[in-house]
């Protein structure tokens, strides 16, 4: 028997935007889904930035949420950037002791949602919390850290497909802790919404190579993949690596800035399209190396090219599956023929392609958020475990 809608009015859940803004779109449609499915809730979104508020308040207003029943809050230490416009990636305040800080805010919250791994330090230092925190997917794929202790810290993760699931009871999570809902980022707008970024109609190419060392071309042959794209005019090219990738290579900037003006170039390293879907959905040929974004290219089956720079066994590997969907080029001089002859070879990939997305995203569309918001509310209604289990 489900709670009164007296009952239910009481309850609050606090959802946790406190880290860089690539993590919204995996959590916000949870949101929205929540408050279409128990109006009578009060949910909190905790802040640190203005960025993240701003973003927040634009989407929640379009929406026509109750702002009395889904209250944007600012965490203790939240920082302002009035000059930060258009969703750029802002600094933000240190995150454990903003999370020590917030703490005794999150004690009325009968559920607390994240996205990222640092929340759930709360959970592992503070067993009492272990039946309050839920952990959605941020992203998929296989190089997630999966064997994080805080992981298990939790009520719920929840993941997008039975595939990720397997991944975690082999690794002795119980089954009941693990709930499938699908790819909660596929319900976010920009996914659905191409945009037009040229003015003519060339195929387009996405460059988005991983921001890790280890895991991206960048380093090997990034400035020289950037000249090959400008010196071809085939392709409209857009250059939007992962937005970390700043972070570990500043002079980007500076490599990006010299050939934006091109007309048929389009770079970004800030703002908020980076990490929306907007690239992903507008571009016809895909060019990268690990980014878990690939996986989301392929929910329309499209060309790949994938880019082998330190000429890796990759099928020797777990990792790298994905790889099978697409050219993989072990040398710069394989790039534009490859790209040249992706749309003609992509017939072969196309099965493949779909079989990997479907595997790997599970569920798409505004079902996988309404899972994600039923899973939170199935356990809200069932009440706190009594006896959490130790994270290991």
């Amino acid at each position: 028997m489900r709670p009164s809608f007296a009952a239910r009015s009481a309850t609050h859940v606090a959802f946790l935007f406190l880290g860089e803004t690539l993590l919204i779109p995996h959590l916000y449609p949870i949101v929205e889904a929540l408050a279409a499915e128990a109006p009578e809730i009060v949910i909190d979104l905790w802040v640190a930035t203005s960025v993240h508020e701003n973003l927040l308040s634009g989407w929640l207003t379009g929406a026509g949420i109750d702002p009395a029943r889904t209250r944007i809050r600012r965490v203790p230490g939240f920082r302002y950037f009035p000059d930060l416009k258009n969703g750029e990636n802002p600094p933000l305040p240190p995150k454990l002791p903003t999370l020590l800080r917030l703490l005794p805010h999150l004690m009325a919250s009968r559920a607390i949602v994240c996205a990222e791994q640092t929340s759930l330090w709360l959970p592992r230092i503070f067993p009492f919390l272990r039946s309050r925190f839920f952990k959605t997917s941020h992203g998929v794929g296989s190089m997630s850290a999966r064997d994080d202790a805080r992981r298990r810290a939790v009520r719920k993760l929840l993941v997008p497909s039975e595939l990720e699931k397997a991944t975690y009871t082999t690794r002795g999570y119980p089954e009941e802790k693990i709930v499938v809902t699908g790819y909660v980022k596929s319900a976010f707008m920009a996914l659905a919404q191409p945009r037009r970024l040229f003015a003519d109609d060339k195929p387009v190419i996405v460059y988005a190579p991983h921001w890790q060392r280890q895991r991206s071309s960048w380093w090997a042959w990034g400035r020289q993949i950037v000249d090959m794209l400008v010196q071809q005019h085939q392709f409209n090219a857009v250059i939007a690596p992962h937005q970390r990738l700043v972070e570990k290579d500043p002079a980007i900037r500076e490599v990006l800035a010299a050939v934006a003006p091109m007309p048929h170039v389009y770079t970004d390293l800030d703002s908020f399209a980076m990490v929306d879907g907007t690239y992903m959905a507008a571009a016809d040929i895909y060019l990268g190396d690990t980014s878990s974004q690939i996986v989301e290219f392929l929910m329309r089956p499209r060309p790949c090219v994938f880019l082998n720079a330190d000429n890796i066994d990759w099928r020797a590997t777990d990792d790298h599956g994905f790889w099978e969907c697409g050219e993989v080029v072990f040398q710069l001089e394989q790039l534009i023929p490859a790209l040249e002859q992706a749309q003609a070879r992509h017939l072969k990939f196309i099965t493949k392609q779909e079989s990997f997305a479907h595997n790997a995203l599970g569920e798409t569309g505004p079902e996988a958020p309404r899972r994600a918001a039923h899973a939170i509310l199935d356990a809200i209604d069932r009440g706190y475990e009594p006896r959490p289990s130790p994270p290991d």
